[in-house]
C-alpha cells in the first residue's frame, strides 16, 4: 500500500520525463508523457460517438413521440431504440478505457484531443528504479518506475516457531538499523504469519514503525527485539 510501481495500460514512447531516483512526487504529478497514435484514435473515438449518440437519443425520443401518437412504426421505433443503445454502449466502452488510462472523459470534451498520455504519480513519496528514458519504446505491462511512501514504515522480521507462544499483536518491538549506529528504534507488532517455514522452521511478522526517520530505506536491515506486553525480557 506504501509501495507502489508505475505501470502502462498502452503501450508507447516516452516523449517526456525529468525524473531522477530519490526525487519527491505528489500524487496526481505527470512523471512522464507517451505517445502512440491508438491513443489519439481512441479519443476521437470516443468525441465521435458521444456526438453520434447525441443525434441518435433525440431521433430515438423523436419516434417515441410519434409512436405515441401512431404516426410512426414501431419497426422504426425499434430501429431507433438498437442504435441508440448500441451507440451509447460505445461511448460508455471508450469512455471506460479512457479512465484506464487516466484522462476524464469530461475533460476530453472540453479541452479537446490530447496528442500525448500524461503518466501520473498514483502515490505520494519517493522516485525509485527509474527504467525509463526519452525515445524508449514501453510495453504494455512495464514497470516505469517505483514510488516509496515512507510516511508509514514497515519491518518485516523473522522469528521462530517455539517463540511464538509468547508473541501476539500489540507487543512492543525495539530495533536497530544497520549502518545507522547504535540508536534503536521502536515498534508494534502488527501481525503474525500463519505458515512456519519447513526447512528453516522460521515465521515472517510484521511492525509497524512508531516514530519514522528519514534516514530509512526499503530493503535496509535491522536487528530487533520482540518484546513481552508487560515485561522487558527478549523472546
Amino acid at each position: 500500500q506504501r509501495m507502489a510501481t508505475v505501470s502502462l495500460t498502452m503501450g508507447g514512447v516516452i516523449k517526456s520525463t525529468s525524473l531522477l531516483p530519490g526525487e519527491p512526487v505528489r500524487q496526481g504529478s505527470v512523471l512522464a508523457t507517451l505517445e502512440n497514435p491508438d491513443f489519439i484514435t481512441l479519443q476521437q473515438t470516443y468525441l465521435d460517438s458521444h456526438a453520434q449518440t447525441e443525434f441518435l437519443e433525440a431521433e430515438y425520443l423523436r419516434q417515441q413521440a410519434l409512436s405515441a401518437e401512431q404516426a410512426a412504426s414501431q419497426k422504426k421505433l425499434q430501429q431507433s431504440k438498437a442504435d441508440y443503445l448500441s451507440m451509447k454502449s460505445r461511448v460508455e466502452a471508450a469512455a471506460a478505457q479512457l479512465k484506464l488510462l487516466g484522462v476524464e472523459p469530461e475533460v476530453l470534451l472540453k479541452e479537446g484531443i490530447q496528442p500525448f498520455l500524461q503518466i501520473k504519480a498514483p502515490i505520494n513519496g519517493y522516485v525509485a528504479d527509474v527504467k525509463m528514458n526519452v525515445g524508449k519504446y514501453m510495453n504494455v505491462g512495464d514497470a516505469l518506475c517505483e514510488i516509496v511512501d515512507k510516511s508509514r514504515t514497515l519491518l518485516r522480521l523473522t522469528t521462530y516457531e517455539k517463540d511464538l507462544a509468547d508473541m501476539k499483536v500489540g507487543n512492543p518491538v525495539q530495533f536497530r538499523v544497520n549502518g545507522m549506529g547504535k540508536t534503536v528504534f521502536k515498534a508494534t507488532l502488527i501481525s503474525i504469519g500463519q505458515k512456519v517455514d519447513e526447512d528453516t522452521r522460521s515465521v515472517e511478522v510484521y511492525a509497524r514503525v512508531d516514530t519514522v526517520d528519514n534516514q530509512f530505506r526499503p530493503g535496509m536491515y535491522v536487528t530487533a527485539r520482540i518484546m513481552k506486553e508487560q515485561a522487558s525480557a527478549e523472546q
